[in-house]
Order: C-alpha cells, then sequence, then structure tokens
C-alpha cells in the first residue's frame, strides 16, 4: 500500500452504485468523480437539478469509466425523501453505497418544509429518513456500507432534547454542531442495530477537515462578519476538495475499513491531510443520547427502520 492513502488507493468499483446526496459541489462532487472514474455507477441526489445536470456534465467531460445518473432530492422536505426513495428503488436493484454527504452549515434561522430547524432537519433527520427508506436494498446488496460524513464541529455540539429543533432558542453554530453530532450518534447507533440484527453492511463515518467548498461560505451575524474578514487567511489554512473527499472516498472503498471506523485527515489537528483513523468525542458515543436520538428521529420523520425485533435495545 502506498504511503498516504489517496485516489490511487481506490479499488476497482466497476458494477457497483454509490448513492451520494449534495454530489453537486464540494467534496460531493469529487467523490462522485473519483468513484465514478473508478467504475462506479454513480447516482447524484441533489437538491437542484440545473446544478446537478451542469455537475454531471463536468464528470462526464472526463470520460469515467462508470455511468452518472441524477435524482432530485430536497433533503428539506420528507415529501421529495419519500418521492427520490421510490424512484431510487424503482431504477436500481443495488445499492452498494449510500453516502449521505450533503449539508448545511450555521444558517440563519430556517425551518425545513416540516418544521424542522433547518440544519438538524437537513443534516440529520431528512438524511435518517433517507437511509431508513433504502436500507432494505443496501443490506440486501452484497458488501454495501452506509457512510455518514459528518465534521469537526461535532466536538461543540450539544443534544437538548428538551429543545431539539430549536424552537426556544437559536444559535447558528451550536445548531451546526448539534446536526454534526447527531450525524455521529446515528452512525454509531445504526451500526450497533445492523450487528444485532446480523446484517453484513457496514457503517463508517468521516469528516474532510478544513476543506474548500461552498459549505465555508460566511454565515450570519457577528460570526459571519468575521468570518468575512478572516476569509482569506481561512482559505489559505484550508485544503481543496479533492483532498476533502479522501476520507469519504476511504470510508467508502478501503477494504480494510471495518464498521464504525472514523476517519478524518492526519495534520494539523485533523484539519488537512490524507485519510486515517481518528476518534470522535464521548458526546458521540454516548448510547443513551443515540437512543433517544433514534427514537425522536423516528417519531419526527415517521420513518421507521426494518431490522427486526432484534434491534430493540437491550
Amino acid at each position: 500500500m502506498a504511503k498516504h492513502w489517496d485516489e490511487q488507493s481506490i479499488p476497482d468499483q466497476s458494477g457497483r452504485v454509490a448513492l451520494i446526496t449534495g454530489a453537486n459541489s464540494g467534496i460531493g462532487w469529487d467523490t462522485a468523480r473519483a468513484l465514478a472514474q473508478h467504475g462506479a455507477h454513480v447516482v447524484m441526489a441533489c437538491r437542484t437539478r440545473s446544478k446537478a445536470t451542469d455537475a454531471k456534465a463536468r464528470i462526464d467531460a472526463l470520460k469515467p469509466r462508470g455511468q452518472v445518473s441524477i435524482v432530485d432530492l430536497d433533503l428539506a422536505s420528507l415529501t421529495s425523501v419519500h418521492t427520490a426513495a421510490k424512484a431510487v428503488l424503482a431504477e436500481h436493484g443495488h445499492i452498494h453505497l449510500l453516502i449521505n454527504n450533503a449539508g448545511v452549515m450555521a444558517m440563519p434561522h430556517l425551518r425545513t418544509a416540516e418544521g424542522f430547524e433547518m440544519q438538524i432537519g437537513t443534516n440529520h433527520l431528512g438524511h435518517f429518513a433517507w437511509t431508513g427508506l433504502l436500507l432494505d436494498r443496501v443490506m440486501a446488496t452484497p458488501e454495501s456500507r452506509v457512510v455518514v460524513v459528518a465534521s469537526n464541529a461535532h466536538k461543540f455540539g450539544k443534544m437538548d432534547f428538551d429543545d431539539l429543533l430549536w424552537e426556544k432558542s437559536y444559535k447558528a453554530w451550536g445548531a451546526y454542531g448539534r446536526s454534526k453530532l447527531a450525524n455521529l450518534l446515528f452512525a454509531y447507533e445504526l451500526q450497533r442495530r445492523l450487528e444485532i440484527a446480523k446484517s453484513a453492511t457496514m457503517v463508517v463515518a468521516a469528516h474532510p477537515g478544513g476543506a474548500k467548498t461552498s459549505l465555508g461560505t460566511p454565515s450570519h451575524g457577528f460570526a459571519g462578519k468575521i468570518a468575512t474578514i478572516l476569509r482569506p487567511a481561512i482559505m489559505l489554512a484550508m485544503q481543496p476538495a479533492k483532498m476533502g473527499a479522501l476520507p469519504t472516498l476511504r470510508a467508502a472503498v478501503d477494504p480494510t475499513a471495518q464498521s464504525g471506523d472514523y476517519f478524518g485527515p492526519d495534520k494539523f489537528g485533523e484539519s488537512r491531510g490524507h485519510p486515517v483513523k481518528v476518534t470522535s468525542n464521548a458526546r458521540s458515543r454516548d448510547t443513551d443520547d443515540a437512543e433517544q436520538l433514534w427514537a425522536a428521529s423516528e417519531r419526527l420523520t415517521g420513518v421507521t427502520f426494518t431490522l427486526g425485533d432484534s434491534t430493540a435495545s437491550g
């Protein structure tokens, strides 16, 4: 194996279907590009059709060995999530890679179609429902994986089940941190439930470190003003999206990865570099919070995972 894990480390993906949310830009696009270049049929699940069409054209221009297609998906609308999932199930008999990549960051106080705070609604609840609706097909596919893209921001995230959706107060960065903490709580709880159900499907998480993507544009308020002033220096410290995609790619295809692994960059506090196994914080491993979040997510989305009675807590 090469000294550093990079795109040359990706095994042949011919015959495999990779479904990627938010694949039209940033690390999602580079993940889609790399997998298509290695032979996968990449399904780009994106909110805006025009942006997805342009992103697909840019990959097609590279003449990848794999095929690229598009499905319309707005994670901030459960109606869209259901419609997109039905379209995917009708089109694809197998889903080898379900890569939950899309996300929003440090937004003004907005709500999803169902009234959820936008960040936890998009980053967690939308993906929770999306995964639940597709999981049977993923589990029926040999050598399948669910990849959850998290963030170092989980380290300042805190769960508050008395105000999970920020109805009493709102802090943009606090909401972002909570949504990314929720991503990891979900990933580890899904891993646990799949193992109890004796499923071979793996769940692997990753974070990109500091990557130059549209997600990193300045936020609103005072923090946004500071970010605007410091943006040139911040951007110099960040790595290209192509590097930021490597932890996701390693989580998706590294044959030595194990269910429950978490990958991130290897340098400067996991902010940049090549992907290695890293460790998330204790809050992300809190099984009580994970079970509470799971129950709340099923109640809020109306999506129940059909993993059998063996997934009951205990």
